[in-house]
């Protein structure tokens, strides 16, 4: 069983008085010989995570936005770790493949071996628009078949030199990339997709897949019965090419003596995070994470993350607030139990 948590950035988690800080001065010049503050709480608890065994950690890419750059923190990061690999995101459409092939072998230098990529297909248009590429929202098929171009030209130029290929959407020739990654088995590909091409795309070139439930869904039985089909479609996908899918999911995780005091505690630390929020707004936010089982007191929120370990989900990628104590809780309640038993 693996787990892993997500990058200390404002697109990504709240609840840290110090990337409040740093998404509302995000604009302002910083003060002699300051870093940005959500670098150096990325200091603190990525590298506590790492010291406490935790396995992964998400660098996830928000151009549009206060978030340092993905590569920049994964790269800082890494290169101060000791044992966590960095999942790195990126956008097709944003990134051609071949640069994100030089940038993925060089991280996986200077973090020998410990670097994968996570592909968003993406559905923010306005970032991509402002950015240069083309989110295809219209055109699922055709959006899913650029992804599955760009896993393999990642691949192709991971383990050739040189390469070509005259694709649908990239054309590349006798391309030398002259730097392969630490290890002859080439970083693993993570994504997130949804659709039934993205599905596809999952079951034909994906390593991983972060499955997940629909909102309709009113429990955590109901979680646990939606993640099962999923997994069992992608599986049967993936089995028609030959091809096997590991499984990964992301709850967010929220303790308390019970689950009332839990999102009590949940709702009061994001109302720190965002002061004035509408207090409704923040309970919906907190209704889809509620039901999977992560909030509550540990001993229950424990007995659910076993359950998804039983049902085939290897990686647990878990969202809390971004605090080394919270981190030290999550390594203590759960990841050290479940390495136990």
């Amino acid at each position: 069983m693996q787990f892993g948590l997500y990058v200390t950035q404002p697109n990504a988690l709240a609840g840290s008085r110090e990337l409040a800080v740093s998404r509302d001065h995000a604009l302002e010049a910083l003060p002699d010989g300051a870093v940005d503050r959500q670098y150096a709480l990325g200091q603190d608890v990525l590298l506590e995570a790492d010291r406490l065994g935790f396995d992964l950690i998400l660098f996830a890419e928000r151009h549009l936005g206060p978030d340092l750059a993905a590569w920049v923190m994964a790269s800082a990061i890494g290169a101060q770790s000791k044992r966590i690999r960095s999942l790195v995101a990126v956008h097709p459409g944003l990134w051609h493949p071949a640069m994100v092939a030089k940038l993925a072998a060089s991280l996986d230098r200077v973090c020998p071996g410990r670097m994968a990529i996570n592909i968003v297909t993406g559905w923010n248009e306005k970032e991509f628009r402002m950015y240069g590429g083309e989110v295809m929202l219209d055109d699922d098929a055709r959006r899913y078949a650029r992804a599955r171009e760009f896993i393999e030209i990642l691949r192709g130029l991971w383990t050739q030199t040189p390469y070509s290929l005259d694709g649908e959407f990239y054309s590349i020739n006798a391309t030398e990339l002259l730097l392969k990654p630490a290890t002859s088995i080439p970083p693993e590909i993570f994504t997130a997709a949804r659709t039934d091409a993205g599905l596809d795309m999952v079951a034909s070139a994906a390593d991983w897949w972060f499955v997940d439930y629909p909102k309709t869904v009113t429990g955590v039985h109901e979680v646990e019965a939606a993640l099962a089909a999923k997994m069992a479609d992608v599986s049967a996908r993936a089995a028609r090419w030959g091809r096997k899918v590991r499984f990964a999911f992301n709850p967010f995780i929220s303790f308390g003596d019970g689950l009332e005091s839990a999102m009590d505690e949940t709702l009061r630390r994001l109302l720190e995070f965002e002061p004035g929020a509408d207090t409704r707004l923040i309970q919906s936010r907190l209704a889809p994470p509620m039901k999977a089982g992560g909030i509550g007191h540990p001993g229950k929120v424990l007995d659910q993350m076993r359950r998804y370990r039983d049902m085939g989900i290897e990686l647990l990628l878990l969202k809390f607030f971004p605090t080394v104590a919270d981190t030290r809780r999550i390594a203590e309640e759960i990841i050290e139990p479940m390495r136990t038993r």
